[in-house]
C-alpha cells in the first residue's frame, strides 16, 4: 500500500553553485554522496531533488529530521536507492513505510525526483 508519494524539481547550477561550500555539502550529504558528486557534480542535484521528494512522502518535510539522514546512493546499474538514518528513519518506522522507490530524470537546467513510500505490509 502507498503510505505517500512526494516529487521535487531543482536548478542544477544553483545545487551545484550551494556545493562549492563545503559546509552546505557535509551538511546535506553523507560521505558516501560527497565521494559521488566529486565524481559528477550534477549528482548534487539529484540528490538534493530526490532528499526533498522523500522529506514529502513523509507528509512533513524536513521538520524534525535533516536532508543528511536521507542517503541517495546507486546500484551499480546507476538505478538510485535510499537509506535512511536517524529521525528519518524513525520516522518512516512510525510510518510503517518499508520500501522507497525513487526515480530521477533531468534536462540542461533542471533535475526532478520522484519518491513513493510503500508500507511494510503489501497484501
Amino acid at each position: 500500500m502507498i503510505i505517500g508519494i512526494g516529487t521535487d524539481l531543482v536548478e542544477i547550477s544553483r545545487v551545484i553553485k550551494a556545493c562549492e561550500n563545503r559546509h552546505f555539502l557535509e551538511k546535506y550529504f553523507t560521505m558516501d554522496e560527497i565521494k559521488l558528486i566529486e565524481h559528477d557534480k550534477r549528482k548534487a542535484a539529484d540528490n538534493f531533488a530526490v532528499k526533498e521528494a522523500v522529506s514529502k512522502i513523509f507528509g512533513t518535510g524536513f521538520h524534525n529530521f535533516s536532508p543528511i539522514d536521507i542517503e541517495v546512493l546507486r546500484e551499480e546499474s546507476g538505478k538510485p536507492y535510499v537509506k535512511l538514518y536517524g529521525k528519518a528513519l524513525d520516522l518512516a518506522k512510525q510510518l510503517k513505510i518499508g520500501t522507497i522507490h525513487v526515480t530521477i530524470t533531468n534536462t540542461q537546467k533542471y533535475a526532478q525526483a520522484f519518491a513513493v513510500g510503500e508500507s511494510v505490509d503489501v497484501r
